[in-house]
């Protein structure tokens, strides 16, 4: 997954200087690329298993099941759907060992469709399950006329999560007050605060603020999420900060905050994000090449060659992504640390996030990265 990260330069650093939020989801991404993976063969198949880190087939599938668990497993306290799908033309005939890894790897039934002659209908109907999958969030997708006669099959990732703050914030607490942009202006919005102690840890250059999320108290061993904010100490720090998360691998794991500490200034804004973008010429850049080429890709493991289908490639590869922020929780994540108390004065640490940086909404047991994004401006 930490390849997938640099998506995060490639196409959030610029929607930052054009003064965007920005947030995408690595875990969709990876579901729906290795899904395609169980099809592709040759070159296609070396630069797609290069992209998502495994050495083979079986390595993927296998690292993809125990994800798969870790994210779906149980709880009461969190509503988390993460769900694949699957669409193939009628001209074609699905290769049965292809249909079994997607039925019994990545829980994805292939539904026969008639692309051909109804593309508008199956458009519709592809976008209606996303939206159903996400509880209404992310809908219509797929724009008008992207499906046509020519599209022959349709995978697709929907991911969903909803979950409340292990510690609450209070709303009484929450106040309007300056939020510096990177062009230097400010404007006014809502920000959280709290008296409780605090999971934070500082570091050359930045801090981190892990918020974890409400667990079952009584299953010690269940799934954990959590929320990480990485605030550049300059307010202008949020392009260098992005390239060092991305660029080092586990980043993010080394600098999680492993104990809680006393509080001074504590204010975290209020925001809601939605980010939409077509992602093949980011994939392009990070190795994904032939998977895009009529004339090179080989994605012949996902039909019978008596289909005589001609050869597949993939068209487009489109993603959004959708978070809400707010006193009681958010759509992303959970999480419990065990916190350790040290013998000796440690002063209350500041933690205001009034100017840009950078979340992420993770498992903390595996380390998946469920979404990852910045906020410029919490008040768009």
């Amino acid at each position: 997954m930490n390849t997938c990260l640099k998506i995060a330069e490639l196409a959030g650093i610029p929607a930052a200087a054009g003064g965007s939020n920005f947030v995408f989801s690595p875990l969709s991404l990876v579901a729906a690329l290795s899904l395609t993976s169980s099809g592709a063969r040759g070159e296609t198949l070396r630069e797609l298993l290069s992209f998502l880190g495994s050495p083979n087939l079986d390595h993927l599938h296998s690292a993809s099941v125990h994800l798969a668990e870790a994210v779906r497993a149980g709880d009461r306290e969190l509503t988390l759907s993460f769900v694949n799908g699957a669409w193939v033309d009628r001209s074609m005939a699905a290769n049965p060992s292809f249909v079994a890894v997607a039925a019994s790897v990545y829980g994805a039934t292939i539904e026969p469709v008639d692309f051909i002659h109804q593309a508008s209908v199956e458009e519709k109907k592809v976008n209606n399950w996303i939206e159903e999958k996400t509880n209404g969030i992310i809908k219509n997708l797929i724009p008008d006329g992207t499906i046509n006669h020519s599209t022959r099959l349709i995978l697709a990732n929907a991911l969903y999560f909803k979950g409340k703050w292990n510690d609450k914030f209070d709303n009484s607490m929450t106040e309007t007050d300056k939020f510096y942009l990177l062009n230097g202006s400010t404007i006014q919005t809502p920000f959280m605060s709290s008296r409780e102690d605090q999971f934070i840890s500082s570091h050359a250059g930045f801090q981190v603020l892990k918020l974890p999320y409400k667990k079952e108290e009584d299953d010690r061993d269940s799934r954990s999420f959590s929320m990480l904010l990485f605030l550049p100490n300059e307010r202008n720090g949020l392009h260098d900060l992005m390239r060092r998360i991305v660029s080092a691998p586990n980043f993010v794991e080394e600098h999680v905050p492993r104990r809680r500490v006393d509080v001074g200034r504590f204010m975290v804004p209020k925001f809601k994000i939605s980010f939409y973008f077509e992602a093949s010429n980011v994939l392009k850049q990070l190795g994904l090449k032939s998977i895009f080429s009529s004339s090179s890709a080989d994605l012949g493991g996902m039909c019978l060659e008596s289909s005589r289908v001609g050869q597949l490639f993939v068209s487009s590869i489109l993603h959004k992504a959708a978070i809400e922020v707010d006193e009681e929780g958010t759509t992303a994540a959970a999480a419990t640390v065990i916190a350790m108390k040290l013998m000796c004065y440690i002063p209350p640490v500041d933690f205001v996030a009034d100017h840009p940086f950078i979340f992420v909404v993770r498992e903390d047991k595996t380390g998946a990265i469920l979404f990852f994004g910045h906020v410029v401006n919490p008040s768009i």
